[in-house]
C-alpha cells in the first residue's frame, strides 16, 4: 500500500486579526519549498519535511535575523521575508518556526499536509486576504448613530423601508411558486391603487414548527391532542418595498365637543388600511387629510395609512395556511377611540404617491411590470 505524499505547509497563523494579513506574510496553505539567506534563486535549500525546516531554522537562527522563504501559493511561486522564532511551547528542546518580518504577532504553525489540505487552506486564505483585489487597510471610525438617526430619518421610529415575508404554502415545494405568489400580491396591491415602490426580493430561511400526533399531522395551526413538535427549515421569499415615494405626517387634534376624528377606514384585500371618506371640518380634515383624499382620487390612488402613532399598520407577512398577517382592525379603532375620548391628538402617516396619475388597469394586464427607462429591447430576430 503506497503512502500518501505530504508537503511542508503553513497550517495556521497565530495572528488574531486576519484583516491585517497581506500577501507578503506566510498564509495558511502556503507550500514551503525552500529557505535561503538571500533571495537569490540558486541559494535556496529545498525543504521536504517539517522536521527538516525546524532543524535548519535552529542552526541559522543565531546567525541571521531575517531569511527568505520560497512558497507555492496557487500557481505562483512567491519569496517571503521572514524571521526565525522559537516556539513558546517547546520547553525541553527548542523548536523553531517562522514569523512575518514586519509583524511579530504573525507566527506560522508548520505541518506536513497533503496537497488537498494545502489547497483547501489556500482557498480560505484567499477569501480572507483577497490578495487579488484587496484595497487599503481598514480601520474603525467613530460614528454618531443617534445624531444621524435624529437628523436624517423623517421619523426616528421608522426604518423607512418595509418588507413582507412569504413562506411556502403547504405542498408548495418550489421557490418559483412562492416567488410568483409574492409578486402576484405586490402587483395586485399596486394595481388597486396602493402606492408601493418595489425595492428588492430575496430568499430567506424560515424556522417552522410541525405538530404530529398518532392520528395525523398539522402544520402552522389548529389543535391537536398530545402533539409532538418538530422544527424544520423552509425557504421563503421576503419582498422589500417603500411605502410610497415618501410618507407625510398628519397630526389630528380634536376640539372640545368632537366625538370622532372624522375619517373612515377599511382594509384592502392585500391587507392595507385605506381612508375612504373624510368628514368636512373634522380633525382629520383640518390636518389636511381631506385635501390628500381628493388628490389621491384624482390621480387614481388609494389614500393608504402606513403608520399610526409611529407603529406600522401595514401587513408584515403571509402565513403558510394562506392568510395574510395583518394588523387587527379593532385595535386600530380602539386606539383612535381612546385618543378622542381623552381629547388627545394622534399622529398618522400617509403614503405619498408618484406625481404621475395611476394608470387604470384591467385584469388582463394587472401584472404588467414596466422596465426601467434605460432599457431598450433588442430588435426581433
Amino acid at each position: 500500500m503506497s503512502s500518501v505524499r505530504t508537503l511542508v505547509c503553513v497550517k495556521q497563523v497565530k495572528q488574531e486579526a486576519p484583516e491585517e494579513w497581506d500577501e507578503s506574510m506566510p498564509l495558511p496553505g502556503d507550500i514551503i519549498e525552500g529557505l535561503a539567506e538571500n533571495d537569490d534563486h540558486e541559494s535556496f535549500v529545498q525543504i521536504k519535511a517539517k522536521s527538516e525546516l525546524g532543524t535548519l531554522l535552529g542552526k541559522i537562527s543565531q546567525q541571521f535575523e531575517a531569511l527568505w522563504l520560497r512558497v507555492r501559493r496557487g500557481d505562483r511561486i512567491i519569496k517571503l521575508r521572514v524571521r526565525p522564532v522559537a516556539e513558546r511551547n517547546s520547553m525541553l528542546q527548542k523548536k523553531y518556526t517562522i514569523r512575518a518580518a514586519k509583524d511579530d504577532r504573525h507566527v506560522a504553525v508548520i505541518g506536513d499536509l497533503t496537497f488537498e489540505q494545502c489547497t483547501e487552506l489556500q482557498e480560505m486564505s484567499r477569501k480572507v486576504v483577497n490578495v487579488d483585489g484587496r484595497g487599503f487597510r481598514k480601520q474603525g471610525v467613530k460614528y454618531d448613530w443617534k445624531m444621524k438617526v435624529d437628523t436624517y430619518l423623517p421619523d426616528q421610529r421608522s426604518p423607512v423601508i418595509s418588507s413582507v415575508l412569504f413562506p411556502p404554502l403547504q405542498g408548495e415545494n418550489s421557490i418559483e411558486a412562492t416567488t410568483a405568489r409574492c409578486m402576484a400580491w405586490f402587483s395586485a396591491a399596486v394595481s388597486s391603487g396602493v402606492p408601493l415602490v418595489f425595492v428588492n426580493i430575496q430568499t430567506e430561511q424560515i424556522v417552522t414548527s410541525e405538530r404530529i400526533n398518532f392520528t395525523g399531522r398539522e402544520i402552522c395551526g389548529g389543535k391537536q391532542q398530545n402533539p409532538t413538535t418538530t422544527m424544520q427549515i423552509v425557504l421563503g421569499i421576503r419582498l422589500w418595498f417603500l411605502p410610497g415615494v415618501a410618507e407625510v405626517l398628519l397630526e389630528m387634534t380634536p376640539e372640545l365637543g368632537e366625538a370622532r376624528f372624522g375619517m373612515d377606514i377599511k382594509r384592502t384585500e392585500e391587507g392595507f388600511f385605506c381612508v375612504y371618506s373624510v368628514t368636512e371640518g373634522s380633525p382629520a380634515d383640518r390636518a389636511g387629510m381631506g385635501h390628500l383624499y381628493e388628490e389621491a382620487n384624482a390621480n387614481g390612488y388609494l389614500l393608504i395609512i402606513s403608520r399610526l402613532e409611529g407603529k406600522s399598520v401595514m401587513p408584515s407577512g403571509a402565513i403558510c395556511d394562506g392568510h395574510l398577517d395583518c394588523c387587527d382592525h379593532n385595535e386600530i379603532k380602539d386606539t383612535l377611540t381612546s385618543a378622542i375620548d381623552s381629547m388627545e391628538g394622534i399622529h398618522v402617516h400617509i403614503m405619498v404617491w408618484s406625481s404621475q396619475p395611476h394608470p387604470s388597469v384591467s385584469r388582463s394586464n394587472a401584472a404588467t411590470l414596466l422596465p426601467p427607462n434605460w432599457f431598450h429591447p433588442s430588435p426581433p430576430l
